[in-house]
């Protein structure tokens, strides 16, 4: 607790002068008012000692202020589902699906059986709910979902229509984080890597399969992108279909995707990670703007139609 220097010498003030007044003489006097002076300095040198503790820690409030300001995530655009999101938006909706809600997401459940082929890879976000100070978003569910090792989508693509794989939601625990094991995404003609995804406010809400608060997608870095599909042969038409499209090229992320791009880490030998921080604003602040002509995607869609 900073020391209140200004109140002890107005208290001391006051019994000086009501010393001299009534107690001492005048030679007296000035011996007190010699004092004085040297008290008054000591004062001084308190009070400078004070205003220089002031100033340390106002100016470590503010670099605190800054580090919490740089550590909120800016808000994640909002993109389109794309017309495969299986949110009942357009066409099945597995959300209501028993058996939703899970962490792996490699194979199929309920009625269908099947897994993905492809280099194991763990998702992870982080979601930050800007309309709370950027306070991790601890009970927001998320529904994640992306194409397999072929490019096709589960549920739509006729090749995978009869699974669901590449599917699934998690809830947040306390430091806003949901993660997900899966594959790593192919590059299909017409789009850069990218990996769907839904936030909802609650799992009641996500499992209604209605009222996403966000609807956005995640780019993954292009280095990443070339040593997986390097490594396994089963991406090899990846190879071709990513030296044809750049993030400034793609109809979604063309615009910007600094608040979409994952970090990576791993190697494919072993499994990839993909980590991001996602802001989350305001449902009224993430209305999404109508897509480019073309489709849902905007532009013309590729061999398939996927986005």
């Amino acid at each position: 607790m900073t020391r209140n220097t200004d109140h002890e010498v107005h208290e001391h003030d006051r019994g000086l002068g009501y010393d001299l007044k009534t107690l001492v003489s005048r030679r007296k006097a000035l011996m007190f008012f010699g004092a004085a002076a040297g008290t008054s300095a000591l004062a001084a040198c308190a009070t400078g000692t004070s205003t220089s503790t002031s100033a340390a820690e106002t100016t470590a409030s503010a670099a605190e202020a800054t580090t919490d300001a740089a550590s909120c995530a800016a808000a994640a655009p909002q993109e389109t589902a794309g017309p495969y999101p299986g949110d009942g938006s357009n066409g099945p909706n597995v959300l209501i699906e028993s058996g939703i809600v899970r962490q792996d997401i490699t194979s199929s459940f309920g009625s269908y059986t099947g897994t993905a082929e492809g280099v194991p890879t763990t998702i992870e976000l982080t979601l930050q709910d800007l309309a709370a100070e950027c306070s991790p978003g601890v009970g927001m569910a998320v529904y994640l979902w992306h194409c397999d090792r072929d490019g096709e989508y589960s549920l739509y693509s006729e090749s995978v229509a009869d699974q669901n794989y590449l599917r699934g939601v998690q809830v947040a625990d306390a430091t806003g984080t949901v993660s997900f094991t899966s594959i790593f995404p192919a590059c299909y003609a017409g789009r850069w890597p990218h990996i769907h995804f839904e936030v909802f406010d609650s799992l009641e809400a996500a499992v209604a399969g209605e009222n996403a608060r966000l609807t956005s997608q995640i780019a993954i870095p292009q280095d990443a992108c070339t040593t997986v599909f390097d490594y396994d042969s089963g991406y090899s038409r990846s190879i071709s279909n990513l030296a044809q499209v750049s993030l400034e090229s793609d109809n979604v992320f063309g615009d910007g995707w600094d608040a979409e791009l994952a970090t990576v880490s791993g190697t494919p030998d072993t499994a990839m990670a993909l980590s991001i921080t996602i802001g989350v604003a305001e449902k009224s602040a993430n209305t999404a703007a109508a897509p480019p002509a073309g489709g849902p995607g905007g532009g013309q869609p590729p061999e398939g139609g996927q986005r």
